[in-house]
């Protein structure tokens, strides 16, 4: 079976993203770009490859997510694991989403939480995570 790797993400609503970016670019050093910061790591199973975290705050209005949280999770083979995951009747929310940093898509947890699935596209996202990257 197809499974998470990890944290791809957590992302939360504020009132003012920018301050709330400035503040932790502040206090804590997180190296902060539009969307917030990436924090770089290596794969367990693969000590030379990057992974990476994607740490975001959005507004309050956001429609990307309900509630104030929504984690994300790194997987392999996505394709393969929405078909494993609907045939166990898991709620796939929509359509998986192809960008150049990975595919995406969205379910709905045991709890009714939803939640984001990343098949992350690593050499492409190192490219273009630029100065918003925490080491």
């Amino acid at each position: 079976m197809t499974r998470a790797t990890g944290i791809g993400g957590i992302f939360f609503k504020v009132a003012d993203p920018e301050k709330t970016r400035q503040w932790y670019k502040d206090h804590l050093q997180l190296g902060t770009d539009d969307y917030g910061s990436n924090f770089e790591w290596r794969q367990a199973d693969e000590g030379t490859a990057k992974g990476f975290t994607q740490w975001s705050p959005f507004k309050q209005s956001s429609d990307y997510f309900a509630g104030q949280f929504m984690i994300n999770y790194r997987v392999t083979n996505l394709e393969a694991l929405v078909e494993e995951l609907r045939a166990k009747g898991v709620e796939i929310v929509d359509q998986i989403d192809s960008q150049e940093i990975g595919k995406f898509v969205h379910i709905i947890d045991g709890d009714g939480t939803r939640v984001e699935l990343w098949e992350a596209f690593d050499d492409e996202y190192d490219k273009m995570v630029g100065d918003g990257r925490t080491k």
